[in-house]
């Protein structure tokens, strides 16, 4: 599509854009009483359908199908959008591979919507024909099966993979026409890095494991975020603190909360400038990404008052909104 073409795709998601939640609907939701209380909040603002059983799950699911259902409404090459669901393939490729090679079987772990699905993904497993996966996934597949089906290291396989991930986001986003893919490719990777080098240092891991973990990105430099994770917790916010990510190391001295949520918020503040866009399709990437962060929004507040958390608990967790 053109960036004329856009044109209507991005009216018709300024129209979507009034009914996402504002930091105002999710201090009502707070507000409510109880787990119930908040899911008769969300069925009056109409998530979920007449259909929809009524838990957090079922509603939460439902409300992302929505979303996809949208953009593919309005967005004819839905390429531009394969950036977003790499997570989701790779989880898939980490689960499949775990499944054959333990050989058990839990088939709810897997995301239904990927492309190869499922299923493709445990056959090219089973079988070990990793070439019939997509290009960015066969080594990282290869090595991860063989890492696991030899040391049965759970968490070397989960590094592998997940460090394929993240090359994967940001080849894609340097290769991007436009630079809301690039921009989010940059926001991910990096934050992704920093969460990376936090829970190395927590847990003491070597060098040349927390190398082997982080991937490479423009805005931060990957040797001397290892090296910080090395030396402590302080080096670590003190390396961030020369980089574009300082608020980052602010976070990291509030709290463990304050730190997970400024790392979501990033990932907005990189979008929220495609509220200004009207000729590309930015604002319909920045729709899908605002919906992942309300739904998972929700999704704290709810798994907060179905655990009987403070409010003040809850609030701490709670993700800035796109609008």
């Amino acid at each position: 599509m053109s960036d004329l073409q856009y044109t209507y795709a991005v009216a018709r998601i300024r129209a979507k854009e009034v009914f996402l939640f504002s930091a105002a609907t999710i201090d009502q939701l707070l507000a409510c009483k109880t787990y119930d209380n908040c899911l008769q909040f969300l069925a009056e603002k109409g998530w979920g359908d007449a259909d929809t059983p009524q838990n957090a799950e079922a509603v939460l699911a439902k409300e992302g199908e929505k979303t996809w259902e949208v953009v593919r409404e309005l967005v004819s090459d839905m390429t531009v959008f394969d950036v977003l669901n790499y997570p989701k393939l790779f989880h898939n490729l980490k689960a499949a591979i775990k499944e054959v090679c333990t050989e058990g079987n839990h088939s709810s772990i897997f995301y239904k919507d990927t492309i190869p699905s499922p299923d493709e993904i445990m056959d090219r497993v089973r079988e070990r024909d990793f070439s019939g996966l997509p290009s960015m996934m066969t080594e990282a597949a290869a090595e991860a099966f063989d890492t696991l089906l030899h040391t049965r290291d759970g968490q070397l396989c989960d590094v592998i993979i997940d460090r394929a991930c993240l090359d994967a986001i940001y080849r894609a986003g340097k290769a991007a026409r436009d630079a809301i893919i690039r921009n989010y490719a940059e926001s991910t990777v990096a934050v992704a890095d920093i969460k990376i080098a936090v829970r190395s240092m927590k847990t003491a891991k070597s060098l040349d494991f927390i190398k082997r973990a982080l991937a490479e990105c423009d805005s931060l430099s990957v040797d001397a975020l290892a090296h910080a994770a090395m030396s402590g917790m302080d080096a670590i916010r003190e390396y961030l603190s020369g980089t574009d990510y300082a608020e980052g190391a602010d976070a990291l001295a509030e709290s463990p909360s304050a730190f997970e949520r400024w790392c979501d918020n990033m990932i907005i503040k990189t979008i929220r400038p495609q509220k200004y866009n009207s000729f590309s399709v930015g604002p319909v990437v920045a729709y899908a990404l605002a919906r992942e962060n309300e739904i998972k929004t929700v999704r704290i507040i709810l798994s907060g008052k179905l655990n009987g958390l403070s409010d003040d608990s809850i609030r701490e967790r709670v993700r800035e909104m796109y609008v």
